[in-house]
């Protein structure tokens, strides 16, 4: 059996020339991790922003780095002291750091929750990162009540349609924005409020906010304070220099995501039986990885885009 694999890397910080599709040395399980055979990856976020250089100050990391955070697959190995799970079970979850974009990935045994019968690999790799991390950054700043105002930025996105339903749930009044193309998608999820950010500047139409969701960042996050209301608080999963950024009058908290099994695995059971929405934006191929981390940089986009590693 080969001793090499397929990742998906950087050698080095900068642009799209960076990303490369390469072999690397199969890892092997630590103590408490599972081996994992990894059929799909969802792409986030953070790959674009590890490739440029954005987290280096405050998560330093060993260059060469395969990329990817979330995956779905198949335990191939079982380390020693592992016990959750056996050879042939099928697991989903964040990797726990980055590494998921090779065709084996060790993992903590405590980071990965059993993938639902009636979900597939495809739709289980949508999960881990998004689900769990629209529904922490709701809860980030407070339990939400009902009737409480919150402001949901990229609510057609991966997060931001998660953090749409569960608003609602939790009978929050919800605004939202989302391009022309996915008003009605976003009003599908629940929003009582969508506004179309192409057409019509949110501060124009929306005041007295309690808790604005940012997963947009860069001026949007600079144009939200003048929305809140007097207690009212920005949690932001796109800006780390949130907290620079906040006016000395207002409230701003940076959230950072991080696995939780138990979670996922709930909402795992719940968009596996309907009651919970996860859309896919586009499937690609493994080889075209390095091209959708760079459309999730610089191209609006709608649900998740994950790779099928089968492809």
């Amino acid at each position: 059996m080969s001793t090499l694999q397929r990742a998906v890397l950087i050698r080095a910080y900068g642009g799209a020339d960076t990303v490369e599709v390469a072999e690397v040395a199969k890892p092997e399980p630590a103590q408490g991790q599972v081996l994992v055979r990894v059929r799909a990856a969802g792409v986030n976020g953070i790959d674009w922003k590890v490739r440029e250089g954005h987290v280096r100050n405050a998560f330093p990391l060993p260059l060469p780095i395969v990329l990817g955070a979330e995956m779905a697959g198949v335990v191939e190995a079982v380390g020693p002291g592992a016990s959750r799970f056996r050879v042939g079970d099928r697991v989903m979850g964040a990797v726990g750091g980055l590494g998921a974009y090779a065709e084996f990935v060790s993992v903590s045994e405590a980071s990965l929750s059993l993938t639902p019968v009636d979900l597939d690999d495809v739709h289980a790799a949508a999960v881990p990162v998004a689900a769990v991390a629209a529904w922490k950054s709701l809860h980030h700043a407070g339990p939400i009540h009902p009737g409480q105002r919150i402001l949901i930025h990229g609510a057609a996105g991966g997060l931001g349609a998660y953090a749409v339903q569960y608003a609602k749930r939790a009978a929050a009044e919800v605004f939202a924005t989302a391009g022309t193309a996915d008003l009605d998608y976003v009003r599908s999820l629940g929003a009582d409020h969508v506004i179309d950010y192409q057409s019509q500047r949110f501060e124009d139409v929306v005041q007295d906010i309690d808790l604005v969701l940012d997963y947009v960042g860069g001026e949007v996050l600079d144009r939200s304070w003048q929305v809140l209301a007097e207690n009212g608080v920005v949690v932001g999963t796109s800006s780390p220099d949130i907290l620079a950024r906040t006016p000395a009058n207002r409230r701003g908290l940076w959230f950072m995501n991080k696995p939780d099994p138990e979670l996922l695995e709930t909402l795992a059971q719940e968009i596996a039986s309907g009651t919970l929405q996860s859309r896919i934006g586009k499937v690609v191929g493994f080889t075209d990885i390095p091209e959708a981390i760079e459309r999730n940089r610089s191209a609006s986009r709608t649900g998740k885009v994950v790779a099928d590693f089968s492809r």
